[in-house]
């Protein structure tokens, strides 16, 4: 996608602002592929920190709990202390975690280090977005900028996967870690000249409760799912920490209703449209991060590929999604992030559907390479529209935390698909087993894998349909890229 526009010499329009648009898509890129850079090299970093199996999980949930539960005080930090400030903040602070990550002796630096990655990507995840929402003040500039966004966001979990690849086959699973270092510190002296600082008017007031609250019940919700997924649905534990979450965000929601300074503010998520598009990024990060993982299993498991053999696997995916995004940015003035949303949930609903009829070998030119392609260009536009919702129209004030939530319900769906979905593979898993007579071969057990991946590939479809229907019936207007821009923010 070309960084220009017929708009350039406009007055009033930030001379810098592709090149601002550049560094802030680098670090979208960091943020988004660190969650699954680490899958590949995962293996070979817990033989050689002698990490349990039990415990090894951690290296992936502790990155994307962090991240999730901190995103909305991430936003309002963001709109408050100022955008550029804080995502420099960000970068630095990356970059130090990625290194204690990298140098890690034990599993519990390693997880230690993963979760300050997390601390930091809360805040450089709604500064990203938010920076480009008050950096693009024309309208079709800013469908461009939010499709590079929409792409980066889609295709850096499979660009993860390939990188994680590359770097643990030739290297060592520290340089999954290490090589943020560069990258974050390069973003942060090229965002110096090229980035405006910007902030929100008003008093600088945080709601610490509400953002314990908040934090403290998504991390509940998530470990019920994955503490399910090991010991399955019968264990109190469980059901004890999934109602205690369900609790928490409840007290959350009854706090943000009272206090002058909520952290989400619920005039936010009570707007139909923007309600609806933070429900679309939920169900569609849950559904997209299930596939990624179990189509991960299913490529070396069962399929027998090394770890580059499966990264350079989802290749078909990324380019189909940036491919997308980048068709899709043109096309949301013309028909509306509405339309634009309907039709691509749909595309990728039909590749999820399609993902079930996977074999036990040789299936993946027949089945996952077509699935992975719609399901690339489904979602690319998706992603390229949702933003265009969700922060359309929004309050100043409002746009950091706002951008938080899109990235905060993508973060959350990716913890709570793969959990959810994982127990519904480990109880189809066990039931085939359990109902074959005899001793269980390894063909059988390979049977067995591809059984719990069909359940888990129809539960990541319902994800899809769900979020369908939620584009369907709660958007309710068309919201075309072209109306009135955001009112202005202080830009200095």
């Amino acid at each position: 996608m070309p960084l220009s526009s017929s708009t350039e010499d406009r007055p009033g329009l930030d001379p810098r602002r592709w090149l601002a648009l550049t560094v802030i898509s680098v670090a979208t890129l960091m943020v988004v592929l660190d969650a699954s850079i680490i899958n590949l090299a995962l293996p070979q970093a817990q033989s050689d920190l002698g990490i349990s199996d039990a415990n090894r999980q951690w290296a992936v949930t502790a990155y994307s709990l962090a991240f999730g539960g901190l995103l909305l005080l991430g936003g309002r930090i963001v709109d408050f202390v100022g955008r550029k400030r804080v995502f420099l903040i960000g970068l630095v602070g990356f970059a130090a975690a990625s290194m204690i990550s990298g140098i890690a002796t034990t599993g519990a630096v390693l997880f230690a280090g993963r979760a300050l990655q997390g601390v930091f990507a809360a805040l450089l995840a709604p500064a990203a977005l938010s920076l480009i929402a008050v950096t693009f003040t024309d309208a079709r500039e800013r469908a461009k900028a939010f499709g590079v966004y929409g792409a980066l966001q889609g295709a850096g979990g499979a660009v993860g996967l390939i990188i994680g690849g590359v770097l643990t086959e030739y290297t060592t699973w520290r340089w999954c870690m290490f090589v943020n270092t560069p990258i974050a510190l390069a973003a942060a002296l090229a965002a110096l000249p090229t980035v405006r600082e910007s902030r929100a008017e008003g008093r600088r007031r945080y709601d610490i409760p509400g953002a314990l609250l908040v934090t403290t019940g998504l991390v509940a919700l998530v470990w019920g799912f994955t503490h399910a997924a090991e010991k399955g649905w019968s264990s109190a534990l469980s059901w004890a920490l999934l109602i205690a979450g369900a609790a928490l965000i409840a007290a959350f929601i009854a706090v943000e209703r009272r206090t002058a300074h909520p952290v989400l503010p619920l005039r936010v998520v009570l707007d139909r449209d923007r309600g609806g598009a933070f429900l679309i990024s939920l169900l569609t990060g849950a559904g997209l991060f299930a596939l990624m993982l179990f189509l991960t299993y299913y490529l070396q498991v069962n399929l027998g590929y090394q770890p580059l053999h499966a990264g350079l696997a989802f290749f078909p995916f990324s380019c189909s999604l940036i491919a997308a995004a980048t068709l899709g940015a043109a096309l949301v003035p013309k028909v509306g992030p509405k339309q634009l949303m309907v039709s691509g949930i749909a595309v990728a609903l039909i590749g999820a559907l399609w993902l079930p009829q996977i074999e036990q070998t040789g299936g993946y030119l027949l089945v996952v390479l077509p699935a992975m392609i719609l399901i690339g260009l489904g979602l690319g536009a998706a992603f390229v529209a949702l933003p265009n919702t969700a922060l359309a129209g929004i309050d100043p004030s409002d746009t950091g935390v706002a951008s938080a939530m899109i990235s905060t319900t993508q973060q959350i769906g990716g913890a709570m698909g793969p959990a959810l979905l994982n127990a519904l593979y480990v109880s189809a898993l066990t039931g085939f087993l359990a109902a074959q007579d005899g001793t269980i071969t390894k063909a059988v057990r390979l049977d067995g894998y591809v059984h719990g991946y069909r359940v888990a590939f129809i539960a990541s479809a319902v994800a899809f349909t769900l979020a369908l229907a939620a584009a369907t019936l709660l958007i309710k207007k068309p919201m075309r890229a072209d109306t009135p821009a955001e009112a202005p923010v202080h830009v200095g």
